[in-house]
């Protein structure tokens, strides 16, 4: 299975243009077979968008850790689970750098997760800085450890990990395939100290950062990866289709 994740982030300004946006990729999706789409728009859109491909989902881009209570702005993940939710964005970089989301907040953003049996896309990647200290191994390991530190093998079948270099966010310079596959293979060999090599191998590995039409099939194909996690490109609702359609014929 290939999982092709919309992150939408605080886009767009109206529903009617999520929705425009929505109902093309829903259309040109009807035949997948392969290919596990999933599209995370703002909270507020989620309880008006409906499909009913099973191949087509939902998830949300954050979420609150505690299930209730006096936590104003917050949004728990009963929540949206009621409203259609099946995937869960956890510790994107814009989480942890504009909102000071500490390696303890998004473990217990991970346990909520884990608690209410929906599935976590957890993000993990380096800044320019720390790649150009040679720190990615450090800040890699430490951001997955953290993260799923207290999970218990029974619930990582519910976790994807999408590798997204913080310095290819959005820059328009993604990372080469061949650093990707070396972050997804160092991903794996973490996850198996962690838990076992076998277990490991079952945890899909996605690549996000500056994805589009043109470097989208050399993620799959050349770096190996399960997935996208894809942020501009997934307003473009054509060129985020054309995506999907490479990946059905991976």
């Amino acid at each position: 299975m290939i999982y092709i994740i919309a992150n939408w982030k605080c886009n767009p300004k109206s529903f009617n243009e999520a929705k425009r946006i929505f109902n093309l990729v829903k259309e040109k999706t009807k035949e997948i077979k392969k290919t596990k789409v999933i599209i995370c728009p703002p909270f507020v859109f989620l309880p008006k968008l409906k499909t009913k491909n099973s191949k087509l989902q939902l998830g949300a881009q954050n979420c609150f850790w505690e299930d209730t209570g006096a936590f104003d702005g917050e949004v728990s993940v009963p929540m949206l689970k009621s409203v259609g939710c099946k995937y869960i964005i956890v510790g994107h970089s814009e989480r942890r750098r504009y909102f000071k989301e500490t390696d303890s907040v998004i473990n217990k953003k991970m346990k909520a997760v884990m608690k209410h049996n929906l599935k976590a896309i957890l993000c993990v990647g380096e800044t320019k800085e720390e790649k150009r200290k040679g720190k990615f191994s450090m800040i890699i390991s430490r951001q997955i450890t953290k993260a799923l530190k207290g999970i218990p093998k029974k619930d990582v079948e519910k976790i994807r990990i999408a590798y997204e270099p913080v310095w290819a966010i959005g820059s328009g310079k993604p990372c080469r395939p061949v650093e990707a596959q070396v972050a997804s293979l160092f991903i794996k060999r973490t996850l198996s100290r962690m838990y076992t090599r076998k277990i490991a191998e079952k945890i899909p590995i996605l690549y996000g950062g500056s994805v589009n039409r043109k470097n989208a099939i050399d993620y799959l194909k050349e770096a190996e990866m399960n997935g996208l996690l894809i942020g501009g490109a997934s307003l473009r609702p054509q060129e985020f289709v054309e995506i999907i359609k490479q990946a059905e014929n991976v």
